[in-house]
This record gives structure tokens, sequence and C-alpha cells, in this order.
């Protein structure tokens, strides 16, 4: 079994983040990096699979120069190669999918896996786009995947301590909740090994697909603003009551 996993850089999670000067995005000079946790698991998931059923897994990622200590990483717990899609620019959900589809193309895997949200935008898009520029099924939340006659079955989470359990047919992508698996580290032998395995590199412009420009634009970054503001409620009490119940339920959304 052929699985990419499609991996990304985000600042680490207790990096101190500071609004850039243009307020398009965060000051990025003094930050640094990690894996994306959710990715992680995706990647666990993946090594699991191949452990059992035989295969590869190859990690692909797309971001600038940086970003190849994040597949670094992935090779030193267990990638056999990287495909490092090389893009300084910022990327939305949509020319990120675009960009990961024509890598993926190349490889005609029979998985796709991506984790659930990543842990900087957490619109947890990615993936579905992804599956469906690809025009390949996909399933969101999963737990644990099984290889069958079909294809795989998987545990999809749901709602309320609810569980799905769907049988796919291959190609497929899915979206890897965390939590599902105890994620793996990487051995000093590990470290050592991934010096000697491919990381292909790929520049944006020579993959990217026409008309390929974001359809979602991120116009301002900007902290929570505070406000304190009071409001008298004038009436009889049941006037007051009522009006009081309706804001609780309307503007603060706590009923």
């Amino acid at each position: 079994m052929k699985i990419v996993v499609a991996i990304k850089q985000v600042p680490e999670r207790d990096a101190q983040l500071r609004v850039a000067p243009d307020g398009r995005w965060i000051d990025e000079s003094e930050l640094s990096y990690t894996t994306n946790e959710p990715d992680a698991y995706a990647l666990e998931e993946a090594l699991q699979l191949k452990e059992k059923h035989g295969g590869e897994v190859i990690a692909l990622c797309a971001g600038p120069a940086r970003a190849a200590s994040a597949l670094r990483d992935a090779l030193a717990r267990g990638a056999d190669r990287a495909i490092h899609i090389v893009d300084e620019g910022p990327m939305l959900r949509d020319t990120l999918a675009r960009l990961l589809a024509e890598a993926i193309r190349g490889e005609s895997p029979d998985l796709v896996l991506t984790g659930l949200q990543s842990d900087d935008l957490g619109l947890g898009q990615t993936g579905v786009v992804l599956a469906e520029v690809l025009g390949i099924p996909h399933a969101t939340l999963i737990l644990h995947v099984e290889k069958s006659e079909a294809g795989i079955r998987v545990k999809r989470e749901l709602e309320d301590g609810w569980f799905q359990h769907i049988e796919m047919t291959l190609p497929a992508l899915l979206t890897i909740q965390s939590g599902g698996n105890r994620l793996r580290y990487a051995t000093l032998m590990g470290i050592k090994k991934a010096k000697t395995k491919e990381l292909r590199t790929i520049e944006a412009s020579a993959i990217a697909p026409s008309g390929a420009a974001n359809a979602t634009t991120l116009e301002r970054v900007y902290l929570p603003e505070r406000q304190k503001r009071t409001q008298m409620l004038t009436g009889t009490p049941a006037e007051i009551a009522a009006e009081l119940v309706e804001k609780l339920r309307t503007e603060v959304r706590v009923l």
C-alpha cells in the first residue's frame, strides 16, 4: 500500500505571536516552528499501516525552505521518502490543495492522509478540498484504519461518544483525528537513517496549475478588541426581565 501523508510546518504552540506591521499575518521573524501535531497523528497511522501490510509512506509538504525540517523529522520517524514543494509565499487552502494535488497525482497512491486541521489556521478544510481536487472519496475524523477486501474499513468519531464504521474503496483520502494513536518520536538511529533517504524538492511555480490563485484572501489579522459598555434597561420588572433574556439569547448567546 502506497500512502502519501500531507504535513504542515506551524509555529510552536508556546510561541509569542505578534501581528506583522502590515496587519496581514503574524510576524515570523523570531518564531520557531514544528510539525503540525494533527499531521503527526496522520503520519503515525500511515506508519502503522505500513508495518502491518507493507508498502511505502511518502511525506509531502508545501512551504518555504524552513519546512524541510518537518520532512526530515517525518523521515526520522519512519517515512520512506519525502517531497518538498518549495513556495515562499502565503498559501491558503485553495492554492495549497492544488499544489499538493499536483504532486500526489505523480505518485498515484492508494491512500492520502492528512491531519484533521492545522494548529495555526485551524480551518479543517485542506483535506476535504484536496479530495475534491483529486476526485477521490474521503472521510473525516478518522480514529482507526483497517485494510479490507474491498479497500479499507475506517472508524469515524461522531458527536456525544458515537462512532461510525465505513467501508471505502481505494484510492481515498482520510483526515485523521488527533489522539487515536500514541505518537512515536525520532530515535537516534532514525535520525541517522533519515540522512540517506530521498527528500525531493519541487518549485511550486513548476507545478502550479493555471488559475490556482486563492479564492480566499486574508485581509487582516488582529487581537480581539476589548470593549466595556454599560446598557441600562428600563420598563416594568417583567419587561426588563424579558429584554434581558432576549439579549442573553441573541447577543451574548449563553441561553
